[in-house]
């Protein structure tokens, strides 16, 4: 496992019995560098939405037990937020929940020349997604060939 990875599952294994405690949903964990500086960032969510307050409990708690088992060896700087608009499907209860909903995917390299696409997500499995596209064919996508893959906006 890399470090990046070891980094974000010793945070999942602390973060997540906050989450059960106040019913909030852990929707991803992210230890990248951006520029010159490290970022670990923890999105969360819950029914209604994520408010600032309940950003800053969940900073505040974690924070402290990040600090105490002081297990990142970089300097880093610490966010926790909502996933936004922009939230990528990821797991599986992110497919789940937006089932029938219209979603674009960005692939790694072009399918029939085109990289990206939009339709309705009709299936998903461990290793496949499959989209109802405009004209009503569907598409089969390997998983592991989506670099992207999430909710459209229409505003």
């Amino acid at each position: 496992m890399v470090k990046r990875e070891t980094y974000e599952a010793k945070t999942e294994a602390l973060v997540q019995p906050i989450m059960d405690e106040l019913g909030f949903e852990l929707v991803d964990i992210t230890y990248e560098k951006e520029g010159s500086a490290w970022y670990l960032r923890v999105y969360i969510d819950k029914p209604g939405g994520i408010t600032i307050d309940d950003c800053e409990t969940v900073n505040r708690r974690l924070g402290a037990l990040l600090d105490e088992q002081d297990f990142i060896e970089e300097s880093y700087i610490f966010e926790v937020s909502s996933p936004g608009l922009g939230r990528p499907l990821k797991k599986d209860k992110d497919f789940a929940r937006s089932m029938g909903e219209e979603v674009e995917v960005h692939l790694f390299r072009p399918l029939n020349r085109q990289k990206e696409f939009v339709g309705l997500l009709k299936a998903f499995d461990k290793d496949t997604v499959t989209l109802e596209l405009e004209d009503e064919t569907e598409l089969v996508l390997e998983r592991s060939a989506i670099a992207l893959i999430r909710l459209t906006f229409d505003f």
